[in-house]
């Protein structure tokens, strides 16, 4: 049983993809760029058919939900805030969450910030904050587009113009390609996907002073891919240094950034023994 609705968020609208029945344990599911909730199409079918409910929201910015116009309207700790109003109006207290790419960060956030409504954290590529902070030069040399991205207009071109040839070229001619040109190529959507990265990436958050690491106090599962062009290993592996709860790290092999899609089979197995072990 699969339902969408429009959840009100401060005048945002945020809309949410709910799969499977009321009661169950519920998994929330948090995308990144340049996805939607779609990311998740082959997890969905095995978590609800192992009894779990699904909620596979699309951040602000992205797909169906709204888009602010202030670049700052997309900060991290405010997808944050979107997603306890998603586990509010789904009406439920806690959820197990996975989450991606940005939707990581979100992920990490939540867990952090909010940690009576995480029962477990799944971070898929990117580890803890202050684990993706201390990883060195060899992550920022992968991080080299968020430089990019800043350039408002400039990287909206660069990624589209001549038929997306440069978004074809960073994606590496990925086989999600097509789906995600059509995500963004609405009025608008392309803008507001990079706002992600011109809220929460710039360079001056770069050079401010380290905070103090706050440590997540969930059970975590950590995820990354041996093909990931833009995230490292260590970053994801040192993330345990920051877990005070329960840590396990595991890598795929032969996968690119976006696991969910690369890598279904492999994904869905380790979700499933990691949810039955981590609700006993």
């Amino acid at each position: 049983m699969s339902a969408t609705r429009m959840v009100g968020v401060d005048g945002l609208s945020i809309h949410v993809a709910d799969h499977g029945s009321v009661g169950d344990p519920v998994v929330l599911m948090i995308h990144g760029w340049p996805d939607t909730g779609n990311l998740w199409r082959h997890q969905v079918p095995a978590l609800t058919g192992a009894g779990y409910r699904v909620l596979t929201p699309d951040t602000r910015g992205m797909g169906l939900s709204g888009r602010p116009a202030e670049v700052e309207g997309y900060r991290a700790r405010t997808c944050v805030a979107d997603m306890i109003a998603v586990l509010d109006d789904a009406g439920t207290e806690t959820a197990h969450v996975v989450a991606h790419d940005w939707g990581a960060a979100v992920g990490w956030g939540l867990a952090i910030g909010a940690p009576q409504r995480v029962r477990t954290l799944t971070a898929l590529s990117v580890g803890h904050p202050n684990s993706f902070a201390a990883a060195g030069l060899r992550q920022l040399q992968r991080s080299w587009y968020m430089l990019l991205f800043q350039f408002e207009g400039i990287a909206e071109e660069w990624l589209s113009a001549d038929d997306w040839a440069g978004f074809r070229r960073f994606m590496g001619g990925h086989p999600e390609t097509e789906r995600w040109i059509a995500n963004l190529s609405g009025d608008g959507a392309l803008e507001s996907s990079l706002n992600w990265y011109r809220a929460n990436a710039h360079p001056s958050r770069l050079v401010a002073p380290s905070r103090p690491a706050v440590p997540c106090r969930v059970p975590t599962l950590g995820v990354w891919s041996d093909g990931d062009f833009a995230l490292t290993e260590q970053q994801m592996q040192n993330s345990g240094q920051y877990v005070e709860g329960p840590w396990r790290y595991e890598r795929i092999d032969g996968a690119s950034h976006w696991i969910p899609l690369d890598a279904p089979d492999r994904l869905n197995g380790l979700l499933l023994e990691w949810l039955a072990q981590s609700s006993t």
